[in-house]
């Protein structure tokens, strides 16, 4: 099955820029970058020689041995045995943080072969370049790949919806008989999430069970990765932090606790371990901010975090929360849903942004559960789990901020008042569409 990854058309703009660098694509194991660059080669170039240094460790020779681009270009070729053309050839080097020579040989192909079309693939590139590993600085150019949005995930579940909402103009609300159909739709995705091996086996094997086994293979595999792949002092730390990230969201107000890992756990001996996850984009870290101005970076409140799983499907069978809960609405289920929703909009809000959203906290009076920055404006964001929208955190930050624009995403159609835009949670990925057709005075560029 084939599904259409919103980031092919980033990849086709890199191919076809007459200052292309060697691309390095990053995002989590097992969320598609594999298959993404294939699919991609096998489109857009007249071949593909694929090379990868976690099952191919004798690859690692050739960048030991010279840096100098045609020799290890002509000892490729052998490997796969065709030429490998400039400018025809993808050539893919995956795994590549497991070869620092490789990465290195960047820098070279770059400088002296730039006609050459490298992409890469790295898992945990971000581990390996946070244990010293050195790195061709400016030499690259990087994308991030990032699970299944819900438009991509409808585009195989629901073509039908797909092309609806496609075709939808935001001039009022959607129709009944659509509006039910797509939260059926959006129920389905946070039972499987986005990682592609789970959203095929939902849709083609309709099977809740199947997707949970694939769902625990992907968790299984990320727990093999901290034991091979991080110190020993540090594995067990990890699980530990990994093992309590349901309990951490289903906490009143969601803030990181260390002592919820284990008590009497301390900042100092598991920061170290709370990295090495974040590197391996497994978890996302939302900082508080102490004040809602640009760059929203510069107001973090460093001492108090959420951290969000990267895949809202991960999270729920994390949590061994059953799919049939998330269907039948279970009143037992009520209280971590909002956790799950605010995951799932995390999920789907990152790639349209420029930095990390921030949470936003007055006090005891009000919390606002995403602040986003996009150009010379902040958005705050608002995240309500159904139908019931009654609020007073925009209301109290409106007052204090005077945003331009609020968004609140709930389950009630889409509406527009004054400032305030209400998005159906099953739109949260088309927030840019939505904006600029709404208030296109907020002229934001295309991310």
């Amino acid at each position: 099955m084939q599904i259409h990854r919103d980031i092919t058309q980033k990849l086709i703009v890199w191919k076809q820029s007459s200052k292309r660098k060697p691309l390095i694509l990053q995002g989590a194991r097992q969320v598609g970058k594999t298959w993404i660059l294939k699919s991609f080669g096998q489109q857009n170039f007249p071949d593909m020689a694929y090379f990868n240094f976690e099952a191919q460790p004798d690859l690692k020779q050739f960048f030991q041995q010279t840096k100098e681009p045609n020799r290890i270009i002509r000892d490729l070729s052998l490997v796969v045995g065709k030429p490998i053309v400039p400018n025809e050839t993808l050539i893919i080097f995956d795994e590549i943080q497991e070869c620092n020579e490789a990465l290195n040989s960047l820098k070279y192909f770059q400088e002296e072969a730039p006609a050459f079309a490298i992409a890469c693939a790295g898992s945990l590139l971000g581990v390996a370049l946070n244990r010293g590993a050195s790195f061709p600085v400016g030499k690259v150019d990087f994308q991030t790949i990032h699970p299944l949005n819900f438009r991509e995930f409808l585009s195989v579940s629901s073509p039908q919806l797909s092309d609806y909402l496609h075709q939808f103009d935001y001039s009022g609300a959607i129709p009944d008989i659509f509006f039910n159909q797509l939260v059926q739709q959006f129920n389905l995705f946070l039972i499987s999430g986005g990682m592609p091996e789970a959203v095929i086996t939902l849709t083609t094997e309709n099977s809740f069970e199947k997707t949970d086994e694939v769902l625990s293979g992907i968790l299984n595999a990320y727990r093999l990765d901290f034991s091979k792949h991080t110190e020993n002092n540090n594995i067990q730390k990890i699980n530990h932090i990994w093992e309590s990230l349901p309990s951490q969201l289903a906490r009143e107000n969601k803030k990181f606790v260390y002592r919820t890992v284990k008590s009497g756990a301390r900042a100092r001996e598991y920061e170290d371990a709370l990295l090495w996850l974040d590197h391996a984009g497994l978890i996302h870290r939302i900082f508080r901010n102490e004040k809602p101005a640009l760059p929203l970076s510069a107001y973090d409140d460093l001492s108090a975090f959420k951290v969000y799983l990267s895949d809202v499907g991960l999270l729920r069978r994390l949590a061994g929360l059953s799919a049939s809960v998330i269907l039948d609405g279970s009143l037992l289920y009520t209280e971590f849903k909002g956790s799950l929703i605010e995951n799932y909009v995390l999920q789907n809000i990152l790639p349209i942004f420029e930095t990390l959203p921030r949470y936003w906290t007055s006090g005891n009076l009000a919390e606002i559960d995403f602040l986003v920055q996009f150009n010379s404006k902040i958005i705050p964001i608002e995240v309500k789990s159904n139908e019931n929208i009654r609020s007073k955190s925009l209301s109290v930050y409106e007052k204090q901020y005077q945003p331009s624009l609020r968004i609140r995403y709930s389950l009630k159609n889409f509406s527009f008042d004054g400032n305030l835009i209400n998005i159906p949670l099953f739109l949260t990925d088309r927030t840019w569409e939505i904006i600029n057709r709404i208030n296109p005075a907020i002229s934001y560029p295309s991310p």
